[in-house]
């Protein structure tokens, strides 16, 4: 499925632009739209900030008005946090991405310049409003920031966008090993009295056996504390070395 547009309107700087495009490659968008850059284009400022999101950059066109940018598209959604006076449906990112997804036709969403954010006339030409909950005393956001926001709201609603691998995690160390473990414990604490008074004796070790157990240690965690108790048990006479 083509991603939405990202129409940047009358963007200021070239290092914005080039951050615009590393958010959307981050999350699989290419279609950059720009309307009237303040600093024109290509702008030489803008490929050092996009690192290494050439093929956004390569593939940006430029319009000379917003209804020329968003004219081939169906669905067009402005991002402000003030409606501007302009009665429309207010989604949240998610919300929109997830009607895009849906959508027929294509999709553009629509971001201000720096300062100022979006006009009143480039809000009238949008069918709906994104917005985010944010802190009513400081409701700034930079422009890499609010595309970023949207670009991963959309990644959610694609299955070709792949979670980054996790570490592989071993699997819990055999029962066997877990014995071991637990008899070397019970080996080094019997002679110190751990388990004393008698009377509580099955009790202390169910519960240490309880505590080891629980963790699931893979083979190489339950063969590190095998030797940090080797370690600890071997007797360290006077003038000895203790790492032989």
């Amino acid at each position: 499925m083509t991603g939405p547009a990202i129409v940047l309107i009358r963007p200021q700087l070239g290092e914005n632009i080039g951050k615009a495009a590393r958010a959307m490659l981050n999350f699989g968008l290419t279609d950059l739209r720009l309307v009237e850059p303040r600093d024109g284009w290509p702008n030489p400022a803008a490929g050092p900030a996009a690192a290494g999101a050439d093929v956004v950059l390569d593939k940006a066109r430029v319009y000379a008005s917003t209804a020329e940018a968003v004219a081939d598209c169906a669905h067009v959604y402005a991002t402000t946090v003030r409606k501007r006076g302009v009665t429309k449906p207010v989604h949240t990112p998610e919300q929109a991405t997830r009607e895009m997804a849906a959508a027929q036709g294509r999709c553009a969403i629509l971001f201000g310049p720096e300062r100022s954010g979006l006009e009143t006339e480039d809000v009238a030409l949008s069918r709906a409003i994104i917005t985010v909950p944010i802190n009513p005393e400081f409701g700034s956001l930079n422009l890499a920031q609010a595309v970023i926001l949207c670009a991963y709201e959309w990644s959610k609603t694609q299955a070709a966008l792949v979670q980054p691998t996790q570490e592989e995690q071993l699997p819990p160390a055999p029962q066997e090993e877990l014995e071991g473990l637990i008899a070397h414990f019970e080996t080094m604490l019997e002679p110190r009295g751990y388990f004393l008074p008698q009377g509580r004796h099955e009790t202390t070790r169910r519960t240490l056996r309880g505590l080891l157990t629980k963790p699931g240690w893979n083979h190489l965690e339950v063969r590190t504390l095998r030797g940090v108790l080797s370690t600890l048990q071997r007797q360290i006479t006077p003038g000895s070395d203790p790492t032989r």
